[in-house]
This record gives C-alpha cells, sequence and structure tokens, in this order.
C-alpha cells in the first residue's frame, strides 16, 4: 500500500528537518480535495483533481490510493467521469494515511 523507499526519498529530498512539514502540507492538500470529493463533485473538474491527487499520492508513496486515482484520472479523460468509483478513491486515501502515520516512526531510515 504504501512505497517506503519512496517515502525515504523524499525525505533525503527535502531533508530531515523539513520532511514533517512537508508531509502535512501534502497531506492538508490532498484532504482539502478529498473534502470536495465527498461533498459535492464537479465532474469536468474531476480529471484535474484526480490527476493532482495522483500526483501527491505519489510523493508520498501512497502506491495504492495513485493507483485508484490514475484509473479515475483516466476514465474521467475518456469521457465517463460519472463512472468515477469515488468511494473507492476515498476510502484508498483514508486507509493509505493511517497505513502511513501509523508505520512511518518505524520506517524511515537514517
Amino acid at each position: 500500500m504504501i512505497h517506503w523507499g519512496r517515502v525515504n526519498e523524499l525525505r533525503e529530498e527535502v531533508g530531515a528537518e523539513d520532511f514533517d512539514e512537508v508531509v502535512e502540507l501534502f497531506l492538508e492538500e490532498v484532504e482539502e480535495v478529498i473534502d470536495r470529493l465527498r461533498q459535492e463533485v464537479d465532474l469536468s473538474q474531476l480529471e484535474q483533481d484526480l490527476h493532482f491527487l495522483k500526483g501527491s499520492a505519489l510523493s508520498l508513496g501512497f502506491a495504492d490510493f495513485s493507483d485508484l486515482c490514475h484509473h479515475g484520472e483516466k476514465k474521467s479523460a475518456d469521457g465517463h467521469a460519472d463512472t468515477v468509483d469515488l468511494s473507492a478513491i476515498i476510502t484508498g486515501f483514508s486507509k493509505s494515511k493511517t497505513q502511513f502515520i501509523a508505520e512511518l516512526p518505524i520506517k524511515l531510515t537514517d
């Protein structure tokens, strides 16, 4: 579910001292989009929202969540935004975030 190698790469890229702040910012921005998807979905904006979520997910190592967003983005691009399983995407984010937060202290390498 989480690609921990990518998480450690991100930590190396931004530095250990800024890593927590970067993660917090990523999660905050993703939560904003997820909250929007929970409330009122703008199907004309869905492809862009899922593209953003996919990119953020890849940056944080949320592999499964990224895959869900990628498939939804593709459906939206193909004109089938109304068939995207938003509940699976929202649940995928929730599960990924829970695992990420729980395992982060033991998965980071020095």
